[in-house]
This record gives C-alpha cells, structure tokens and sequence, in this order.
C-alpha cells in the first residue's frame, strides 16, 4: 500500500497543470452498485494550489514518450516516474470514494508508448470500476490525440465528460514546442466525440434504454503565456470550437513558469492570472451573452482590457449605444448592460409585464446598480437625476490609485 500511495503522490502533483476538470451537471442514479453523481456538483476537497476540486484528479502514467517544452512530464525532464495498473486506480477510487474523500474522477495521462496503448490501459480501468466495483459517481476521462476512434467510442460509454486538450491555440505553437502534437490530430477526435454525442442523443430520442455517449459533453484547454498567441486568436479559436464542436467548456490554464528554456518565460516570471481571468470572463460572454469573438476584442488591439472587465471595456468603447431605457430594452439588449445577468435580465422581462421598473427596484431584481447606473434610464430617468457623460463614467470605472484615492466621476 505505501508503494501505492507513493505513485498517487507523484501522478496526482503531475495532473495538477490540467485545470479542466468540473462537476458537469449530470445527473446519474444508483440503481445499484456504489454512488452516483449529481446534477449540482460537489466542491469539499482543496488542491494543494487552493483550487476547489471534489475529484480525485490523477494521472494513469507520467513516463512520455513525448519531449513537450513546456511540459514538466517530457521524456527528457529529470522527474520522477511512475504508472498506475489499470486495477491499483479502480482500488484507490473506490476507497477513497467510501471515506468521503471523493466523490469522483478525473483521470489523465501522460502518452506511454502510444496513444493507442494508454487509452486501452484507460478503458479498461474504466471497466473495472463500472463493471466490476459498480462504481457510479462522476468520471471525466482525457482523451490522447492521436487515439484510434473505437478506444474513443468505448471509453465515451464508460465516462460522463470526456475531452482533448487542444494545449496551444496555433499551429505554429505546436510546432515549436510540442513538434510530436498536430493540430488536425487534436481536432479529429473532437469532430468525432461531436458526431458521436449528436448521434446518440437521436438514439435515446426514439429508443429508451440506449446507453448514455459522454452524456456531459466534451471540453478542452488552452495553455495561456507559453506561446506568443494574443488574446484576440485564443478567443477565435474558442469560438470556433464552441460552434463547430459543439464544447461545453474551453478551460484556459495560465502557464506556470517551471521549465527552462529560450522558447518559454523565465520560471521566475509569475503566471499570466490576470489575462486568464479576463480570458474566462470573455468566454462566458461567448456562450451566455450573445457576443461575438470580433466584438470584445479586434486584430487592431488583441489584447483584453486589464483594467476593465470585457463587457465593460465594451460598453465603453460603445457608449454611442447608451444609455438603454431599462423598461424597453430587449432580453439581449439588457444582456449587454453592465451590471445586468442572464437572471437578473429575466427577471426585468418578466416583471416590467406588470408594472415599470424604477431605480428603486433595481436592488431586488439582482442588478449591480454602482454598475449599471451608468448605462441605463428608468422611466426615461437618470440614476439620481445625473446627467450621462461619457468621460466621466469612464473615469469613475477606473481602478483607485497607487494612492488609494478613487477618481471622480465628477473632477
């Protein structure tokens, strides 16, 4: 056991830089066997980095044949080794499932020998615990591009989320630092998984007792800082994604500098947090707010705003289209407003049905009003009767000073 618990050590740390693992929304009842999973997640358990998790996040293997610069499991780095047997993992699983020290699993791997030879080491670990402990929780497998599609059409049956890194958001990257990964390698098997999900989900529509494909969709991410990519191409490639694919989530991993070389950052310099924060932010504004990639951010300035959030940094870059009478607006107009949700925009629709909508019921509603109040109208009224200057407002937006003073909206 303490040789065993020596190999977690080791595989768990090296999983660490994979930050796309979530509770997905799925909902799987336990019939019989051992746990389930539940639609709203579980977040008990915190990463060694102060990441909330609530899976046991591990690799199957950390020996690669394959020499990433960026990667500190590079056949060529000076780490420590180790591989998991497909039944020691489904042992570990399960015991740490009955002690409530889990109730999931995340499981990756570095490439042992091939693609194909780790994802039948991958599969079968996953059929020892669905088939042989009934294990029911929740279980995000990583795919290995370059896997030959039946390993992907088996372990898609076995897994709730399933999905493959695309790492690097270019081609160009990827033959710089990672020269054995190829873009159209990691993009076809995501063409696959989406085929796959699409024609399962007709399946279940007209049979009732055809097995679930992936049933939490598939997901990716994007290393940001290790190349040279601005912000502007990461957030066309994700968009790209999300309608060719079909992406539940693009996860973009702020590099952190740990291996030396003149192709990278110093390992001295800190990770781009920030710029992954804005990244995220943007992303979120992709798939609920009805924005496009050129909209946020052009080819002329590619890099997201540090001061301002992007739906702010738009709306102050198009101030031309406020301010917008709160009880007019469209559901997508309201979308755009700072300050305003996908909730809290339902929640206007709704209520102005019955009876407009002042400044004092702006609170109740859920909107940010010290944000908002700047962008709308009640009743043809200015927040506190105000007048709506532009500049003003974007002084007022900015961050305090080194000083700690607060620019005002009205000097």
């Amino acid at each position: 056991m303490n040789h065993s618990l020596e190999k977690l050590r080791i595989l768990a740390d090296a999983a660490k830089y994979d930050v796309s693992c979530a509770s997905s929304g799925l909902e799987r009842k336990n019939i019989k066997g051992l746990g389930n999973s539940r639609s709203f997640g579980i977040c008990h358990s915190w990463a060694s980095d102060g990441r909330c998790i609530s899976l046991l996040k591990i690799l199957l293997s950390n020996k690669c044949a394959y020499n990433c610069i960026y990667c500190v499991n590079r056949c060529s780095a000076d780490t420590q080794r180790a591989s998991f047997e497909p039944e020691e993992i489904a042992e570990i699983t399960t015991e740490f499932y009955r002690r409530n020290y889990i109730e999931g699993l995340f499981l990756s791997s570095a490439v042992e020998k091939s693609p194909d030879n780790t994802m039948e080491k991958m599969v079968k670990t996953l059929e020892i615990l669905r088939n042989s402990y009934g294990f029911n929780g929740y279980i995000h497998a990583k795919i290995i591009p370059g896997t030959n599609a039946s390993l992907i059409d088996k372990i898609g049956f076995l897994a709730d989320r399933i999905s493959v890194n695309i790492e690097l958001p270019s081609e160009n990257s990827l033959q710089l630092l990672a020269p054995q990964k190829k873009l159209k390698a990691i993009l076809t098997p995501m063409l696959h998984i989406n085929e796959k999900i699409q024609e399962n989900r007709d399946m279940r529509k007209h049979f009732r007792n055809v097995e679930k494909f992936s049933g939490a969709g598939q997901s990716t991410q994007m290393i940001i800082g290790a190349s040279n990519e601005n912000d502007y191409l990461i957030l066309k490639s994700a968009q790209y994604m999300y309608q060719k694919f079909h992406l539940k989530r693009v996860y973009y991993s702020a590099y952190m500098p740990v291996v030396s070389s003149s192709l990278l950052p110093v390992p001295s310099a800190p990770p781009p947090l920030k710029r992954e924060n804005r990244l995220y932010q943007a992303d979120w504004l992709l798939r609920y707010y009805f924005f496009k990639a050129d909209e946020l951010i052009d080819a002329s300035s590619p890099f997201l705003d540090l001061d301002f959030d992007p739906k702010m940094s738009w709306a102050l870059r198009n101030m031309h289209l406020f301010p917008m009478e709160i009880n007019r607006a469209s559901y997508e107009e309201l979308l755009r407003i700072p300050g305003i949700g996908v909730r809290s925009a339902y929640k206007i629709v709704t209520q102005r049905k019955n009876a407009a909508i002042k400044f004092e019921h702006l609170h109740k509603i859920g909107i940010v009003v010290k944000r908002a109040k700047f962008f709308i109208t009640c009743c043809g009224k200015y927040y506190n009767n105000i007048p709506f200057k532009p500049e003003a407002i974007r002084k007022s937006l900015l961050p305090e000073r080194n000083d700690g003073e607060q620019l005002s909206m009205w000097t």
